[in-house]
């Protein structure tokens, strides 16, 4: 059992996860959707991102690619959160929220893409 493995793994997965737990709900009701959540699931795909940076192999580079842009999502997904809070006079408005929860949908398709890359990596790993 390699260390460095066992921690990838398990930053793809929480990144997967997290992003997973702010994603499920109702798609208009910000009340299901904790901002902390959305938080937590930027800096581990950011994490996860940087841990992908040493793998040299093509399955390696895509691995990376998912994860540049589940992280371009959810930084959009911040950012509009953001502006829906801080600037915008309306507030978090259902629409606002749908768009949101959208984009962290579309980084959890890529945080998703990246698990099962690993897992497909991890069955084909022959022992020497």
């Amino acid at each position: 059992m390699s260390l460095e493995k066992v921690i990838f793994g398990f930053f793809v997965l929480l990144a997967a996860t997290l992003n997973f737990g702010f994603f499920y709900g109702d798609l208009s009701d910000p009340a299901l959707h904790n901002e902390y959540e959305l938080f937590a699931a930027v800096v581990v795909n950011l994490i996860t991102t940087v841990l992908k940076f040493g793998d040299r192999t093509q399955i390696g580079a895509v691995h990376l690619a998912t994860s540049l842009v589940a992280d371009l999502q959810l930084i959009a997904a911040t950012l509009t959160w953001v502006y829906a809070t801080q600037i915008s006079s309306a507030g978090m408005t259902p629409e606002n929220t749908a768009s949101v929860v959208s984009l962290s949908g579309g980084a959890l398709l890529a945080n998703l893409v990246s698990v099962a890359l690993l897992v497909i990596e991890t069955t084909t790993f022959r022992r020497r």
